[in-house]
């Protein structure tokens, strides 16, 4: 990949929300000055991870996973359905993401999300 390419991935990451402000920074700077990247702990990565308030069916979970992981949310959906149907800590699991993880604030705060 050439300098811009990786520069234009990280802005798109960076809107999409699996980057944060401070993330996106310091790996534009690492791109740009071959700096060493600073170590990001656990907790502070998993404070990026957002319901999505466009991407949802029900509370926005699966949308919120797949902005930080970058699968699929169809593919959290299939998830969460299979751990259901078969264990059913999947309701459990979804319930607590629900009630815990707070929604990404809206990119467009006038205009609110047709549902």
């Amino acid at each position: 990949m050439t300098l811009a390419q990786d520069l234009e991935s990280l802005e798109q990451m960076r809107n999409r929300g699996a980057l944060s402000e401070a993330e996106f920074a310091q790996a534009k700077d690492r791109l740009l000055h071959g700096t060493a990247p600073s170590p990001i702990s656990k907790v502070s990565a998993l404070n990026g991870l957002r319901r999505s308030s466009t991407d949802q069916w029900l509370g926005g979970v699966c949308g919120g996973l797949a902005n930080f992981t970058g699968l699929d949310a169809w593919l959290w959906r299939l998830a969460f359905t299979l751990t259901l149907i078969l264990a059913g800590t999947g309701l459990f699991v979804y319930l607590l993401m629900w009630i815990l993880v707070p929604v990404e604030p809206l990119a467009h705060p006038h205009i609110a999300p047709s549902n």
